[in-house]
């Protein structure tokens, strides 16, 4: 029997993704976008063969109609409180009242459980919604990508192009990071989305890489030398977040505020993925670490 996913946050780079792959594997899939959505990216759905439903997102009996007879509701949303903890509670209570038995939350990040309150703003956000959809009803999987994999490409402190630099804090120059592409983490998602017996949290990376191993890598890939380097103390690092927290008090309305930068660095080398459920599915093609550098260094 063919099965029904609602994907909210469908129109987002994950998101289209993630409908992408459910098609794919023959699920009907429904998304539901808000009344202010880009055209164009609706179109785009549709061409997929995503059933596309523009409601109001404050309404939850709208929601409850759009969730009638699906099989599971799968987040991809993205934001500050009003959409992560606001937004999502919403729809929650709408697949709850149309019953609806199982939800993915837009836990697309690093492991948090793993890691103390007040180190990361935005996870802190998805920990204030798992308390709240851990008291419901509902059968709940949290998917954990670590990092995707495309900072690589943003001339971050780990991996600066444009200054020929790897960077490292502490003593983790042979730390792994945790980094998944959009693309497994969106077949990952649509396997977990059909699987009835999905557990509540899932670790996933296309790879797990040291700043040692990516200068290995891009001296392989580019017979170039990048400058490896210590870049500060983790403890030094954490008090220069916690400053440029404070004086940038704007920064609380921005997704991507310079400090959650910098927050979303610290932990990379504080916590790691040691349950990877990459072998659950079969199917799935993870990406290397050196392959994917490839793609922008060759």
């Amino acid at each position: 029997m063919k099965r029904t996913i609602l994907v909210a946050g469908a129109t987002g780079n994950l998101g289209n993704r993630i409908c992408r792959e459910l098609i794919q594997r023959g699920a009907f899939v429904k998304a539901i976008v808000r009344e202010s959505t880009d055209t164009d990216k609706i179109e785009i759905l549709k061409e997929l063969g995503v059933e596309v439903s523009i409601i109001d997102l404050n309404d939850v009996n709208a929601i409850v109609a759009e969730c009638a007879n699906v099989d599971c509701v799968v987040s991809a949303v993205a934001g500050l409180g009003d959409v992560i903890i606001d937004l999502q509670k919403k729809i929650l209570e709408g697949a709850i009242k149309a019953g609806v038995p199982r939800f993915i939350p837009s836990d697309f990040c690093t492991d948090y459980n793993f890691l103390p309150e007040g180190e990361n703003r935005n996870f802190d956000l998805r920990r204030t919604f798992k308390k709240y959809i851990d008291q419901s009803p509902i059968r709940v999987t949290s998917i954990f990508n670590g990092c995707f994999a495309d900072i690589l490409k943003y001339n971050t402190p780990i991996l600066n192009l444009k200054d020929k630099s790897i960077g490292y804090w502490g003593d983790k120059a042979d730390w792994k990071l945790d980094f998944t592409t959009m693309d497994n983490t969106a077949s990952f998602t649509a396997e977990a989305a059909l699987d009835d017996s999905a557990p509540r949290n899932l670790q996933i990376a296309s790879f797990q890489i040291s700043p040692h191993t990516i200068s290995n890598d891009v001296r392989e890939i580019t017979g170039q030398e990048f400058n490896l380097h210590q870049l500060a103390t983790l403890e030094n690092f954490a008090e220069y977040i916690r400053k440029q927290r404070a004086d940038d008090l704007g920064g609380e309305n921005e997704l991507y505020a310079k400090f959650q930068q910098g927050q979303y660095m610290y932990s990379m080398f504080t916590t790691q993925h040691n349950d990877l459920a990459n072998d659950r599915y079969e199917g799935i093609i993870w990406t290397t670490g050196i392959n994917y550098l490839k793609t922008f260094l060759q």
